[in-house]
């Protein structure tokens, strides 16, 4: 069977642009000049017999035959790298997650050494970032990502919510007789005071977050230092509950409050959709979910 297709290299093209939404961006990517990237994408056109995208001064829009072309054009992509790599590395190799320093920290990092036990076949590499790596182009296999879910081009499997709530050292509640009402809190420092989610942790508490009654501590910039000052008693952070759950079964956090707060975001196990059947993939996914089922049953 003799195959109808268009030049690789200018659909490569198409679908660069088209993905990233600019010609500039596209060449930039391909290592491509913007004079090459046109070429290819009007010998296209010209093969396609209809415009693909409509030109204007600073940017470029997809027709609607170039939209319908696009979503073609990045699937047949995801599904030939998803084979390539299946034939390089199978079910072994090395296994690359990227994950938020707070994960890898407080619950991955406690763990993963099991799934290396039962895999010993598969190099896992951890890399923590706050940066949303673009999984559907870099190396990287898995992604553990806080927020709705909606990612495209990527396969998601809901972990567990990103509730949270004040915790402290109990030494510190005890200094101050206790932390029994949210006004309370504001005898002791508040970690990272001007943080949005003490004010919707306080609505939810059925109370008004006043900052100018707080007594501000350090404000360090991640939910995980944070946490460690905490914990060493220099005041109350508002922490993420599923992931503290080991910090206050042995005493080193405690939580005053039952009450939760919430942005509407979860905890997310994602990766390229063309990358779905790649058996590492497949052997982490089921482990992961399984280790994180105590966590969506409360």
């Amino acid at each position: 069977m003799a195959w109808q297709l268009p030049p690789l290299p200018a659909i490569r093209v198409f679908e660069a642009a088209a993905r990233l939404g600019s010609f500039t961006r596209a060449a930039a990517e391909l290592g491509m000049t913007q004079a090459a990237v046109s070429y290819q994408i009007k010998l296209l056109e010209e093969r396609v017999g209809t415009p693909l995208f409509i030109r204007k001064a600073r940017q470029v829009m997809l027709t609607d035959t170039g939209s319908a072309l696009a979503g073609q054009a990045t699937q047949a992509f995801s599904l030939l790298s998803e084979a390539y790599h299946a034939a390089r590395v199978g079910a072994a190799g090395e296994l690359t997650i990227s994950t938020m320093q707070t994960f890898a920290s407080n619950w991955l990092s406690e763990r993963l050494g099991l799934f290396q036990q039962a895999h010993p076949e598969i190099a896992v590499k951890l890399q923590t970032s706050n940066h949303k790596n673009d999984l559907t182009r870099e190396d990287i296999d898995i992604g553990i990502r806080v927020g709705t879910g909606d990612w495209p081009g990527l396969t998601t499997h809901f972990l567990f919510k990103a509730d949270y709530t004040p915790m402290l050292s109990p030494r510190l509640a005890d200094s101050v007789g206790g932390i029994n009402e949210p006004t309370d809190l504001y005898k002791v420092p508040i970690l990272g005071h001007g943080d949005p989610w003490w004010t919707t942790w306080f609505q939810s508490a059925g109370s008004e977050y006043r900052p100018e009654l707080a007594r501000p501590g350090p404000t360090l910039g991640a939910q995980f230092y944070e946490a460690v000052a905490a914990i060493a008693g220099q005041g109350v952070a508002i922490l993420t509950t599923s992931l503290y759950r080991t910090h206050i079964a042995e005493g080193r956090l405690v939580q005053p409050f039952k009450t939760l707060g919430s942005d509407g975001h979860s905890y997310w196990l994602v990766y390229a959709t063309g990358r779905r059947n790649m058996p590492k993939i497949k052997l982490f996914r089921e482990w992961l979910l399984k280790q994180t089922e105590p966590l969506r049953s409360g």
